[in-house]
């Protein structure tokens, strides 16, 4: 790809995603997630390969499909209630096509099925554009329009995506789907309390952006695709993958790293609204997904292969370590100290 052409992807990413953001009419809205929609095509179909060109389609005709589900609920309420601001979201069959259109797009059950194929027919780098700056406008449209969308809804999706999203992730061995169905249970976690704590949600997505983060630029720099290559990269790189590890368990929600802080929020906020039964299912469901994160870690940095491998070795081309990898990482570790004054902030 040129460098114009990744400038104009990029630049694209940038506007349409604060566009969306910053918007508080249906129409700018939409052409913000048009713009995103667009621009990330060419990153997807990058290395013209069949499957990348496959993931490319499969991306359009989805967020195709979800775009104009947004933009027919917003007609529909401007039709009723003669108001075109996203806050104004009042007519109730406009809110049910909202909440489908927006579950779509983030790929929350059971509207999950193309998140995991198209990640997995991209490169890392893009896949980490699709876990998590893709999934910021419609969650941003998500929070302003929270109030008026049906709790039940809300709370029977989160539940499905958290049990998909652990249950799915067992049985896989290449990353990019393990990380697709992590993201489908983080979004679970998200949309659980968005009623309840808003503020909440977003502390879920940053902290979920930046584990994330830490993980597939790790994997990039080590070049992994599946747990196989996972486990043979330890003796090339054991500092990284240590590292590695330690963001995995993070990810996982495990005491004391970073990714307990917004589980603990969460589990603490439902059981305050008197919702215990969904923080005891929620917290249940997420021993599924604390499985394969712990097999990642096994994976990244205990096992070597007890066999030499029948397939042609690989050449050892050592990319440089990205720099911000090192930051990022320390935070996915280390932030759970500060949570009294992450806390003053919600």
């Amino acid at each position: 790809m040129s460098p114009l052409t990744k400038l104009i992807s990029t630049l694209s990413l940038l506007l349409g995603t604060t566009i969306t953001i910053t918007s508080n009419h249906w129409m700018m809205a939409w052409t913000g997630l048009e713009i995103n929609t667009l621009a990330i095509i060419p990153l997807i179909s990058k290395p013209h390969h069949p499957r990348a060109i496959e993931a490319a389609t499969k991306y359009f005709l989805v967020q195709a499909t979800a775009s104009a589900l947004m933009l027919f609920s917003s007609m529909t309420n401007a039709q009723f209630t003669g108001q075109w601001d996203i806050t104004q979201l009042t007519h109730p069959p406009s809110c049910l096509l909202l909440t489908t259109a927006i579950a779509i797009k983030l790929g929350l059950t059971p509207f999950h099925f193309w998140f995991p194929e198209v990640l997995q027919g991209s490169p890392l780098t893009t896949a980490l554009l699709l876990s998590t700056a893709m999934k910021l406008p419609p969650t941003a449209i998500l929070l302003l329009t929270s109030h008026s969308l049906n709790p039940t809804l809300l709370t029977t999706l989160s539940i499905m995506s958290i049990a998909l999203g652990g249950w799915m992730g067992l049985n896989q061995t290449q990353t990019r789907k393990i990380l697709a169905f992590s993201s489908i249970s983080h979004l679970g976690w998200m949309t659980a309390i968005i009623i309840y704590n808003p503020k909440l949600t977003l502390l879920t997505f940053y902290t979920y952006i930046l584990m994330t983060t830490s993980i597939f630029l790790t994997m990039n720099t080590t070049n992994t695709l599946k747990l196989s290559t996972l486990m043979t990269s330890w003796t090339k790189t054991p500092m990284l993958n240590t590292t590695l590890m330690l963001t995995l368990l993070s990810l996982a929600g495990l005491p004391p790293l970073t990714g307990f802080l917004p589980k603990w929020l969460i589990i603490q906020e439902l059981t305050k609204q008197e919702t215990t039964t969904v923080a005891t299912i929620i917290s249940m469901l997420s021993l599924l997904s604390l499985f394969f994160y712990l097999r990642l870690a096994y994976c990244s940095t205990i096992t070597l292969p007890p066999n030499p491998s029948n397939k042609m070795k690989q050449w050892p081309t050592k990319k440089p370590t990205n720099t911000l990898i090192p930051m990022l990482t320390s935070l996915s570790i280390l932030l759970l100290p500060l949570s009294p004054m992450i806390l003053t902030t919600i």
